[in-house]
Order: structure tokens, then C-alpha cells, then sequence
């Protein structure tokens, strides 16, 4: 069945989408695709919420065709979860880079909280590649991930 399937995008619930809208537009590089207020009808039916109102954002990077979705509920207001990367149901974005230690210093030069500065993986299938975690303003985990260099034989 998963063969029929491609991934469209991955939805974040943020708690300030202008606030989130800043980071990821202006900090991370990403494209607006578009933005807008919906409440009530498909909406609705799709999530659950009879009451459902929302601002969202579909963001795009300019070499990837997988989509970020921005949501801020007005309406039916949630509660911060704790979305550290060890909790059951939490998710982290990774994003391909050029150049590890140039993005850590731009992400540095913008006050961004880091979980962890850029490491070279020793082991496994990533062996050679560099990562590295950090925080969006909502706490949730992204990765930084440096391909390790291809060998040509």
C-alpha cells in the first residue's frame, strides 16, 4: 500500500504562527507558499474540533518538495505539550545543509537554542555525516544534517 503514497507535508501546532512565521521565513530560509484563517466546514470534519478555527502557513525550502504546515488554533485552545525528543509522540524536522558549521553560526548569530552542537557520526549507515539539534520558539526539535561526502570508486 505505502508504495501508492508520497509524503505531502508535516504539520506543526505552533502557539504564534507570526512569531513562527519570523523563524522559519526569516532564520531558517523556508518560502511562503501561502497563508490563511479558516473555521468551521471541512475543516472541522477533518480535524474534529466542531469549533475548529485556525491560522496556517505552508512553507516550502527551495530544493525540496516535502511542505512544513504552520497551525495556530485559536479555537479549541491546547495546552503546550512536552515535546523533547526523548517523549513519547514527539517529532523533530531534519533538514539537509551544505555546510554544518556555517548554518551552526548563522542559527548562533540569531539567538537560537541549541539541544546539541555539530557532531561527525562515527558509526552506521551515516558514518561521515555531521548533525546537530536545535529549538523552534515552541521548543520543538529540528536537526541540521550534513550528508557525509560521497566517494566516488
Amino acid at each position: 500500500m505505502a508504495k501508492d503514497y508520497a509524503l505531502h507535508h508535516t504539520g506543526l501546532t505552533v502557539s504564534d504562527i507570526r512569531r513562527s512565521l519570523e523563524f522559519y521565513r526569516d532564520v531558517l530560509g523556508f518560502e511562503v507558499v501561502y497563508e490563511h484563517e479558516k473555521s468551521g466546514g471541512y475543516l472541522a470534519d477533518v480535524l474534529g474540533y466542531p469549533d475548529a478555527h485556525l491560522k496556517i502557513a505552508l512553507l516550502k525550502l527551495p530544493r525540496s518538495e516535502h511542505r512544513i504546515e504552520l497551525l495556530q488554533y485559536l479555537s479549541p485552545k491546547g495546552v503546550h505539550a512536552d515535546v523533547e525528543p526523548k517523549n513519547v509522540g514527539a517529532v523533530h524536522v531534519a533538514y539537509i545543509v551544505e555546510d554544518i558549521h556555517e548554518i551552526y553560526a548563522h542559527l548562533t548569530s540569531h539567538n537560537v537554542e541549541f539541544i546539541s552542537a555539530p557532531v561527525k557520526v562515527l558509526a552506521g549507515p551515516s558514518t561521515g555525516a555531521w548533525a546537530f539539534y536545535f529549538k523552534d520558539p515552541d521548543g520543538i526539535a529540528l536537526e541540521a544534517f550534513q550528508p557525509p561526502p560521497v566517494v566516488n570508486s
